[in-house]
């Protein structure tokens, strides 16, 4: 690897693979840095791999913004490159009187971002779609899907070195020191080496606060505060009672335990949101009991012997227990006065939805580009 580069992204997530592919095809030199052996190897796969429409986020923030613009961007995406995907649609479900106003504020706020196929369900419209589904009523949302996660990220690394870009594993980040316009990034610990680089992409996803407290000539008092939910997802032996996602009214650090079904069929339900300290993947099969009461409420034939362990994902937010949903933070030279960084903070949900509309925003904001 050349001392002076041109760009260099750290992460090779969803996200930053998506940054570093944009930016190769503007002609511009780039480098991906990943600590892991492997690409995607924690938030980009450990989640629901779900394309969201854009319905739960404020009016105007970066979440509605990108999410929408992202989705789009996703499907014709995986349409031109044969990503696996599917149009599966997702009904959003009242269990109970009390949660119909929910689903109306749902229903105005999917179409103060743009959302505008969105139907009301009644009880029955959704028995007649899903027989095993039972609600007062649901908000059927046609233009969600579901993506192969992993198949996603391999294309874009594929167009990404097709462009001359390439990502570098097993390249943990030391300290950086911000000089005259200029990224000393020192990586390592084994058989350490200091890169340069011109311009300079924080997408370390759960560590890029570290990241960023790590730069010497940063202002830390720009690094937002880490708050970690770690989800649980269980598979569903056997053949899916369902044809589409269901969701529930979301609950506090999530969109609540909903269906997804995967690329074979098959039903996975998740993720819980159980707030953590440290990043720890072991699965806590007692999580089951709440599964199931949640479940329940939706799905009341459960079968809970059909419940396995499948995976955990630990979700970066800037918001803790009990505060209202944040939106993402994408810092750029206006909000820290480093020329040529972008930072981005708290790339939870719709993260992957998002990630070629965050790939275009860090770009026009790297370069200045109108």
């Amino acid at each position: 690897m050349p001392e002076k580069l041109d760009c260099i992204v750290i992460g090779a997530g969803v996200i930053g693979i998506a940054i570093g592919r944009r930016l190769a095809l503007a002609g511009r030199e780039v480098v991906i840095l990943e600590a892991e052996p492997n690409i995607g190897s924690h938030t980009s796969s450990r989640n629901s791999e779900v394309i969201h429409a854009g319905i739960y986020y404020p009016e105007n923030s970066l979440k509605a913004k990108l999410c929408v613009a992202g989705r789009e961007l996703l499907y014709r995406y995986c349409e031109d490159r044969q990503v696996a995907f599917q149009r599966t649609g997702k009904i959003i479900v009242a269990t109970s009187a009390a949660d119909l106003p929910s689903l109306h504020k749902y229903a105005a706020q999917a179409k103060a971002n743009g959302v505008n196929d969105l139907k009301w369900l009644s009880c029955n419209d959704v028995l007649n779609m899903e027989p095993a589904v039972r609600c007062e009523a649901g908000l059927l949302s046609p233009s969600t899907g579901i993506i192969d996660s992993h198949s996603f990220m391999l294309a874009l690394q594929g167009e990404l070195e097709t462009a001359n870009g390439s990502i570098v594993c097993r390249s943990r980040i030391g300290n950086v020191r911000v000089r005259d316009g200029v990224f000393d990034v020192d990586v390592g610990p084994d058989s350490p080496y200091t890169v340069s680089c011109g311009y300079l992409v924080n997408a370390a996803g759960l560590w890029a606060q570290d990241v960023a407290r790590n730069m010497t000539g940063f202002p830390k008092e720009c690094v937002p505060e880490l708050h970690m939910a770690k989800a649980h997802y269980f598979t569903y032996q056997g053949a899916s009672p369902f044809k589409r996602l269901i969701y529930p009214i979301p609950s506090d650090g999530g969109l609540g335990i909903h269906v997804t079904i995967d690329m074979n069929g098959c039903a996975r339900f998740g993720p819980d949101a159980v707030w953590v300290k440290e990043i720890n993947y072991e699965f806590d099969a007692d999580r089951k009991v709440d599964f199931v009461d949640a479940i329940r409420c939706y799905y009341p034939a459960l079968d809970e012997e059909r419940l396995s362990p499948a995976y955990t994902g630990i979700r970066p937010k800037l918001s803790g227990p009990g505060e209202a949903a944040a939106d993402f933070e994408i810092q750029s030279y206006d909000d820290h006065d480093v020329k040529g960084l972008v930072n981005l903070f708290g790339i939870e949900s719709p993260g992957l939805t998002a990630s070629l509309a965050i790939a275009e925003f860090v770009y026009r904001k790297l370069f200045h580009v109108t």
